[in-house]
């Protein structure tokens, strides 16, 4: 039987928050630090060198082939065509003008603005010589910034007005140059402002590159709110730097669960292919849907008098995509260490959790919600029951809300103890489970609880490999992309990585819910087959927690 056509829009098949939610960010308006709408087709014309390219570049651009056939079968006209599928700035390249936050905030940032040029004050090199010693992240960035620099001021003179090629050192996205100050500038500016502060000298460089270059936009770029705000009021153009943002909108992020359309049985049941296989039936479905969804991603679908489907999507092939019933952690036989599921985004993540096959898990949600108590019930009744694991280890962020109290004495376990009140008050609740062992046999427990629980603090997990252990990382929201990278490559064979956090609470500077470390690994882990995600909604905490997120 044929396969049934799509729909012209998608919009027949998920709501149009769902569609929104699964939609790629859009670029933010006004921006050229990102790419901007395509050139019009007149202006591609004029551009081009040759007809014959030009018409084989088109078709190209309509049949949208693989790339890796395209690259076989002309690789020429390829090489055009994806050259001018990118998105390119209409008229002269635009000059940026870099404040030194934002060189220590990203030291590749150089290479970060495309087709436009970029330039340095040279009170932003003095800035970046007095940051550059001690062993914190702005100074080891500041280091950076400068070796990248040393590698491009090779064979070049730094002096000379026509800048040096970005792209020297391999970066073949950075398609400007790079301009150095080498003169002293007389700008006059108001009279209000100090002359010898820092940030009054690169808004006099902005103004004097704005009466040289009439022809060209030059733009302010900083992390600095208060620079941008000066800036403005001055009546020069200046933006914040969003490269390092996987997400301009948090409410964008994969949220890991898809409601199905209400009409999902008619449009689909009749190619379904169903069968049982360890206690779970299977769906291999194919349709309109299928180009939605994402590896792990669960589905449901609740309809007034039919019985409710949860699954998870374990295979995507073509345009056929497999799905797998899940167990039902709701119910007190299944309950995983004394704790069961008490909505449907909590027994999600519990199947996730305690999914073998599942290495790297995600768990974001508002105070309250159960993340970090499902998590350690499922690693302990991993460890304990299942020998999985031979230990939990858990780590975050030592950031505080407030003011912080100082140095702390004793080990390193003791150090990290004031921070972990989160993880003391759930195992607290775990050991208070099993109400017929008695007080001798709680204490037992619990005793026997805390020697498979390790605290580590993150400032040393740099070269170290974990082995069949269950990592927890809380808090991790407050990490930057950088540090989520080096936590989860400490992974060895058999390890369980789990990150819980919530966007709505972070307590980093210069973090934002578009910048954070767990927005970076949602976005990069999505629809991997050994990666789960589960976007938790509703608190369970309490009713005074649940009211007090709502309202305050």
């Amino acid at each position: 039987m044929p396969l049934p056509k799509p729909p012209a829009k998608r919009a027949s098949i998920l709501s149009p928050q769902d569609y929104e939610n699964q939609a790629a960010p859009r670029p933010r308006k006004g921006s050229t630090q990102k790419s901007e709408p395509p050139a019009a087709p007149a202006l591609l014309e004029l551009l081009e060198p040759a007809a014959p390219v030009a018409a084989a570049a088109q078709a190209v651009k309509k049949v949208r082939p693989p790339v890796a056939s395209v690259v076989s079968d002309a690789p020429k006209v390829a090489t055009k065509a994806t050259r001018e599928r990118k998105p390119r700035h209409v008229g002269p390249p635009k000059i940026f003008v870099l404040d030194t936050n934002v060189l220590m905030h990203d030291p590749m940032s150089l290479f970060r603005f495309d087709e436009h040029d970029v330039y340095l004050p040279m009170i932003t090199l003095e800035e970046l010589d007095n940051h550059k010693k001690g062993m914190t992240e702005v100074a080891r960035n500041a280091r950076q910034v400068s070796r990248e620099l040393d590698a491009l001021a090779v064979n070049s003179s730094l002096g000379s007005g026509e800048g040096i090629a970005l792209a020297k050192t391999g970066h073949r996205e950075a398609l400007g140059k790079l301009f150095f100050q080498t003169t002293l500038l007389n700008v006059q500016l108001p009279v209000g402002l100090p002359q010898g502060k820092a940030d009054n000298q690169i808004l006099g460089v902005v103004q004097s590159l704005r009466d040289q270059h009439k022809d060209r936009d030059v733009v302010l770029v900083s992390k600095d709110i208060n620079m941008r705000i000066k800036a403005r009021a001055l009546g020069l153009p200046a933006e914040d730097y969003f490269n390092d943002k996987t997400l301009e909108d948090g409410d964008l992020l994969y949220t890991g669960v898809l409601p199905l359309p209400g009409d999902f049985w008619d449009r689909h049941g009749k190619t379904m292919e169903s069968w049982q296989q360890g206690g779970s039936t299977f769906y291999r479905i194919s349709g309109p849907l299928v180009p939605s969804l994402l590896v792990n991603q669960f589905v449901y679908l609740e309809s007034p008098g039919v019985a409710p489907l949860y699954a998870k999507v374990t295979e995507i092939t073509g345009k056929t995509a497999v799905l797998k019933t899940l167990k039902d952690y709701s119910h007190q036989k299944n309950a995983v260490w004394g704790v069961t599921a008490r909505n449907r985004e909590q027994n999600f993540a519990l199947n996730l959790l305690m999914d073998p096959e599942c290495d790297f898990v995600t768990l974001t949600g508002t105070a309250g919600t159960g993340k970090t108590l499902m998590s350690l019930a499922s690693a302990l009744s991993q460890i304990l029951d299942d020998r999985r694991y031979t230990e939990v280890i858990v780590t975050r962020v030592t950031v505080p809300v407030g003011e912080d109290i100082g140095y702390l004495p004793g080990t390193e376990e003791e150090k990290m103890s004031p921070w972990m009140g989160a993880l003391d008050d759930n195992l607290e609740v775990l050991a208070r489970t099993d109400s017929g062992a008695g007080e001798w046999g709680r204490a037992a427990t619990q005793e026997l609880v805390r020697s498979k629980v390790k605290i580590k603090s993150m400032n040393f997990m740099r070269g170290r490999t974990f082995l069949n252990k269950f990592v927890l990382i809380d808090e991790a929201q407050n990490l930057t992309p950088k540090q989520m990278k080096t936590l989860i490559t400490r992974a060895g064979p058999g390890t369980k990585i789990v990150c819980l956090g919530n966007l709505a609470q972070i307590d980093t500077p210069y973090l934002t819910e578009g910048s954070s470390g767990l927005t970076y690994a949602v976005d990069r882990f999505k629809g991997w087959p050994h990666s789960g995600h589960v976007t938790l909604a509703r608190g369970e905490r309490s009713r005074l927690a649940d009211f007090a997120s709502e309202v305050l």
